[in-house]
């Protein structure tokens, strides 16, 4: 509803009228009345949204319905749903796959903390200043560029096959740590470039006023730039953990036994997939908070934003 110049000064001179009591005499403490076009508005309001409500359930009922007619329809859901929505092998699944799930919410947290560390130890590397540090950001731009290039998978069978192959003393053969390394290794890169962003992103004249009070550039660095660059980049920090915690499932290629591998080992015994199924609903539920809050955190930081809260 758009509203013309006149109905928008008619409309502040009611709302005025309403923070005054309705009547204009404010000084007699008369009760609150709402003026009759601020009700109609509100009914307005009210009756549009339970029209899009009704409209948004009523269009996912019927995109819902048609769904089901299409799958259940097609000529072969009946062996599909007997090889892939066995309720028999998904009760037999649902335990093992949950036993192999704390193997993967344990890389998680290990992986995610050692990520953080590492990532942001890399975008410091990147930005520090001065000819005596160009080795140094050489070697992290080319850090970030070769595992950002390089695919996750092949990283993982290079790390969890490549590293017991040479029989090295005193490197271990475990594929979970190994498998968690590579996870770390790649991940941190992608981590180094989101810290990166968030450093350059803080204005200079944060660091010069730091170094005018006295600060050195490191404690500039850490009391000044840091803080408001990690507050900024929180939401794709939350992406990065989210990405992570479905990529641990790839630690199966080596053997470790998480909730992809258990699912596999009943799929390989009974030939029936559904306990892959089973392991991605495991996972998804597992995913679904953590991306919700993301999403939270996100909305939350724009609206600061755009109230011209701190950042």
């Amino acid at each position: 509803m758009t509203l013309t110049k006149g109905e928008s000064a008619r409309e502040g001179a009611d709302d005025e009228g309403d923070m005054t009591g309705g009547t204009g005499d404010g000084a007699s403490g008369d009760a609150y009345v709402p003026s009759e076009r601020r009700l109609a508005r509100e009914r307005y309001r009210r009756v549009r949204a339970r029209r899009a409500t009704a409209v948004a359930a009523l269009s996912t009922l019927v995109t819902a319905a048609v769904l089901y007619l299409v799958v259940v329809g097609a000529p072969g859901w009946p062996r599909t749903k007997e090889t892939f929505f066995s309720a028999h092998y998904a009760r037999e699944a649902l335990p093992k796959v949950l036993e192999g799930l704390w193997l993967n919410v344990r890389l998680l947290l290990i992986c995610g903390a050692a990520v953080l560390v590492l990532g942001m130890l890399i975008a410091i590397a990147r930005t520090l200043r001065g000819p005596v540090f160009f080795p140094l950001r050489v070697l992290a731009a080319a850090y970030t560029d070769f595992f950002r290039g390089l695919p996750l998978i092949i990283n993982l069978m290079i790390v969890v096959l490549g590293v017991p192959a040479l029989r090295l003393q005193g490197v271990t053969v475990d594929p979970v740590l190994l498998g968690g390394t590579a996870l770390t290794l790649t991940y941190s890169a992608y981590v180094a470039e989101v810290f990166r962003a968030g450093i350059e992103s803080v204005h200079p004249s944060q660091r010069a006023a730091a170094r005018s009070l006295g600060l050195t550039n490191r404690q500039a660095l850490r009391y000044v730039v840091l803080p408001q660059a990690v507050r900024r980049q929180v939401p794709p920090l939350l992406n990065d953990l989210v990405s992570l915690q479905k990529d641990t499932g790839l630690v199966s290629i080596g053997g470790a036994v998480d909730a992809v591998r258990a699912a596999d080992i009943i799929v390989g015994r009974s030939l029936n997939y559904t306990p892959y199924i089973v392991a991605g609903l495991v996972f998804v539920a597992l995913t679904i908070p953590m991306t919700r809050f993301t999403d939270w955190v996100t909305a939350r930081m724009d609206r600061q934003r755009a109230q011209g809260g701190s950042l």
